[in-house]
């Protein structure tokens, strides 16, 4: 659409009073727009304040040609709604900076302005003011930093500043004024000063603010002043505004301001004279309230979301499939249609209103100001927009009603529910209720937290009765709830999504591990909300990416944070996927893998980069990490170590080039400890996996980490017939693509190399049968130690893979199953042997959750393993358990020619 700038000037000059002062005062500006001069009108009104002392006199100046241009381009069509807010918001930020410096050098006139900052808050946090807004700081001090007269208190010093700086912002002259300055979003406005110690400020956000105060700094960032300090101040209070766990309470928080905003909003519903386009029913607030409770909840876990303007937000919330990406158009067009008229109703007296005027007579200005033929088509416009808005948000805050916090009506005692519901000894279970609510359990010793229980308590109990053992399932929530300090996001989480109840109470019911981890953290329920949860993580890459993605001034523990808290939401759904029977457990075991090896490379760079801090790097010489046993081979199971081995190139005799330089091989020793330390040791966020380094070359008494000379030089030299058998299933993990094939060349030489089949064969008969004495079978579900289970599948395996050597080359990859395969395709192995192996594998993957114990489990339990093993019951289940052994007892035969004994 062609911009009209002289119908613009022409409806200016006509329908707002205030444009056609402002274009009296200003011919030259006016000539610029009526010349379709727009980019230049706006440089020329950027340059009003140049050469003028008087800071309050140029910021007004600038101020009311900026205000000029702006309305101009807006109503020709030439500026578009973000251009006109992101323009007014940067004026903004340059007044305010302005302001600050001179209100400091007032009082010390040579000095820097530092230690004085200004954070913008809402539509200026977020580039987005209004055509004559106010604007939201709030103005904090650092008492080391600020510059102040020699008997002057720090805060006494900083109160001067904030009032000055108020006063050249906000006071009216003959020029205007600049902004409007709102300071009452500060923490307890009625009684703090106008400028707030940084200390202040952080003690009152860590333990005291209050959920609109989370919104508020959604749209928040450093304005002005002490930038840098601004920008540290809200790194640290970023926990405070992001919470890790989904936070459904709060949609009830915001729903509860809505309805006293409406309460208090005259013609809050009725599209008209005085209807309030920002505070009215499907206004401008509550497009933005719809983005920033969705943010609210799911931002703390998606960095993506962290947005500050509404339509950006909106475009990331469909994006992540929070939001239909339908509603997020609507909503985002909707947006700026309604700020544009609210910009109209401002330019007529450059007054801070939203309401639309009380006279008909008015309502046809302002309409003709925006080009509408008359205030009729304005309403219906304004009608058709909110009505659509308001639809979506009121379904949105219904989720959890919007009144304020009442217990609701009481059902039936807990013990006539219980025995209702076909508990076994209701009595006792519900004198375990009494208890939880008499004070022993923490997480319930709050009201609020009494009366989100009871919103859940009846659809709770019912999932507990429907689970496959329901006295087990009621046990360990009581545990569950016993162990966690505070359960309201939980029970908000259950109350927003009660699908999750029917699922968490088959977890508690059927998998001890996952129910265990759900104690530590109940957080891990936050992904399942998602429909994607139950789809197989991506590659490693992906993965790797997914885990580093964070803020840009995360320090080290914020990663090995980060880290387990994704790992460990990984590992969760990967286990309900198993429990559900929706993945198939070989599937599971990769993908568990694939995880741990995206937080080894993680976790390695982190750990290398907080090092060299201390310590530099060595030149031309890198980590390298291998993989062996279950993490080399590419199939872990849940209850996985991981077998690593560390390794490095380059000159031994290296040294590193930090300010505490180290030799080579001290060097990656220490790095390695501290590698090992990011891997296992368990933070605030619990801990991550159990590391075994004992198959490095000499075991517990060689070095942590080696050269790659002396691990080929080693494997050549001096490596057992079992440490060989250990390299079969290596695979470089971490490390440059040149390196890790270095390595690869390195074990390809080890096992291809000649030997005395004689010897290998009575080696590997000696070796199993040592360890069957050592390590007998637990349990008649452990197929990994019972003899024809899968120890004796990877002693076949490996035996001849070191045997055949380069001439069954295809057989040399670190993944079992496919070594299998290579091996049964030239008749090394039977045929059916593949199959066995499958069997046993899904078996271990499934039992590690089902049946940890390796007993066999309850019933409900072993219909959930049956069907993870694709069998269609459990007879079903231990005949192809049965056969599996067999088969592999009967390779056993074929290989070494002795019978397995298979009990």
């Amino acid at each position: 659409m062609t911009a009209d700038w002289i119908g613009a000037l022409q409806r200016a000059g006509a329908c707002a009073p205030f444009l056609s002062r402002a274009m009296d005062r200003l011919p030259a500006l006016v000539d610029l727009l009526a010349a379709g001069e727009g980019e230049a009108a706006l440089a020329w009104a950027r340059a009003q304040g140049e050469g003028i002392e008087d800071v309050g006199v140029a910021l007004r100046r600038e101020r009311l040609a900026l205000a000029l241009a702006l309305a101009i381009g807006d109503l020709a069509g030439a500026f578009p709604v973000a251009r006109v807010t992101g323009e007014l918001s940067a004026f903004a930020d340059r007044a305010m900076d302005a302001a600050i410096a001179e209100a400091i050098r007032r009082r010390v006139p040579d000095a820097e302005p530092a230690g004085f900052l200004a954070l913008a808050l809402g539509k200026h946090g977020a580039g987005e003011l209004n055509y004559s807004s106010d604007i939201d700081p709030i103005l904090l001090y650092d008492p080391q930093l600020l510059p102040r007269r020699e008997r002057d208190d720090p805060g006494e010093a900083a109160e001067r500043i904030a009032r000055t700086v108020v006063e050249t912002l906000a006071r009216v002259t003959g020029d205007g004024y600049v902004f409007r300055v709102d300071l009452r979003l500060r923490p307890a406005s009625e009684v703090s000063p106008l400028a707030i110690s940084i200390d202040a400020a952080l003690t009152h956000y860590e333990s005291s603010a209050l959920t609109w105060e989370r919104a508020a700094f959604i749209r928040a960032r450093a304005c002005a002043g002490d930038i840098a300090a601004g920008e540290a101040f809200l790194a640290a209070i970023r926990p405070f505004v992001w919470r890790k766990s989904l936070d459904f309470g709060a949609i009830a928080e915001i729903g509860r301001l809505t309805a006293q905003i409406r309460s208090n909003t005259r013609q809050a519903w009725l599209v008209g004279p005085n209807f309030d386009l920002k505070k009215g029913r499907g206004g401008i607030r509550e497009i933005e309230f719809y983005a920033q409770t969705h943010q609210l909840i799911h931002g703390g876990r998606n960095p993506a979301l962290r947005l500050r303007g509404t339509r950006a937000s909106l475009d990331a919330l469909a994006a992540a499939g929070v939001i239909p990406a339908e509603d997020a158009v609507l909503l985002g067009e909707s947006y700026d249609r309604l700020r544009a008229l609210e910009h109209r109703l401002q330019m007529v007296g450059d007054q801070q209103t939203h309401a639309l005027p009380a006279e008909s007579a008015a309502i046809d200005t302002v309409a003709r100001l925006d080009g509408l033929a008359d205030g009729d088509a304005l309403i219906g416009e304004i009608t058709r927009i909110t009505g659509a808005v308001g639809e979506r948000y009121d379904a949105l805050i219904a989720r959890t009603g919007s009144g304020p916090i009442t217990a609701p009506a009481p059902g039936p005692p807990p013990g006539e529910e219980l025995a209702r519901l076909g508990f076994a000894d209701a009595g006792e279970f519900a004198a375990r209720i009494d208890g939880w609510r008499s004070g022993k359990l923490r997480a319930l010793r709050s009201d609020a937290a009494r009366v989100a229980f009871d919103a859940i308590q009846p659809a709770l109990l019912a999932a507990l009765a429907a689970a496959p053992e329901p006295e087990r399932a009621f046990l360990r929530w009581e545990r569950l709830l016993g162990n966690l300090p505070s359960a309201i996001n939980l029970f908000n989480l259950l109350e927003a999504r009660p699908a999750l109840l029917d699922l968490l109470a088959r977890v508690l019911a059927l998998a001890p591990p996952l129910a265990d981890a759900l104690t530590l953290r109940a957080d891990l329920l936050d992904p399942l909300i998602d429909a994607s949860a139950f789809a197989l993580p991506g590659d490693v890459a992906a993965l790797a990416g997914e885990f580093r993605a964070g803020e840009s001034d995360d320090d080290y523990e914020r990663v090995l944070d980060r880290v387990r808290r994704k790992v460990g939401e990984k590992r969760f759904v990967l286990g309900i996927q198993l429990i559900e029977g929706t993945s198939d457990p070989l599937a599971v075991s990769a993908a568990l893998a694939r995880v741990a090896e995206a937080a080894i490379q993680v976790l390695a760079d982190a750990a290398s980069a907080e090092f060299a801090l201390s310590h530099g790097r060595i030149a031309d010489s890198e980590l390298v990490i291998l993989g062996l046993g279950r993490m080399g081979g590419g199939a872990l199971t849940h209850a996985s170590d991981l077998d690593l081995v560390y390794l490095f190139t380059g000159d031994f005799n290296a040294e590193s080039d930090g300010r505490r330089p180290l030799g080579a091989t001290l060097y990656y020793n220490r790095l390695c400890q501290r590698v090992t330390g990011a891997l296992s040791v368990p933070t605030a966020e619990g801990a991550l996996y159990e590391v075994d380094t004992r198959l490095r070359p000499s075991g517990d008494q060689g070095p942590l980490a080696v050269g790659f000379d002396s691990f080929e030089r080693y494997q050549k030299e001096q490596a057992w017939t079992w440490e060989h058998m250990a390299l079969c299933r290596a695979r470089p993990l971490c490390g440059s693509p040149a390196a890790r094939g270095e390595l690869c060349g390195i074990v390809m030489q080890a096992l291809t190399a000649p030997r005395d089949a004689g010897k290998l064969r009575a080696d590997v008969l000696e070796m199993r049968a040592t360890m069957a004495r050592h390590k007998p079978a637990q349990g008649p579900l452990d197929v990994k130690l019972a003899r024809g289970g899968l120890v004796d599948v990877e002693f076949l395996v490996h035996y001849l893979q070191l045997r055949e050597g380069a001439g069954a080359e295809a057989s040399l990859t670190p993944y079992l199953g496919e070594a299998v395969r290579a091996l049964v395709a030239p008749g090394l192995l039977p045929e059916g042997f593949a199959e066995a192996h499958d069997t046993l594998a899904r078996l271990l993957v499934a039992a590690r959750l089902l049946a940890p114990d390796a007993q066999e489990p309850p019933v409900a339990a072993r219909t959930a393993l049956a069907r993870a093993c694709a069998c269609g019951d459990w007879d079903g289940m231990l005949a192809s358990l049965a056969a599996a052994r067999q088969a592999v007892a009967n390779a056993w035969r074929q290989v070494f020619g002795e019978e397995l004994e298979i009990t």
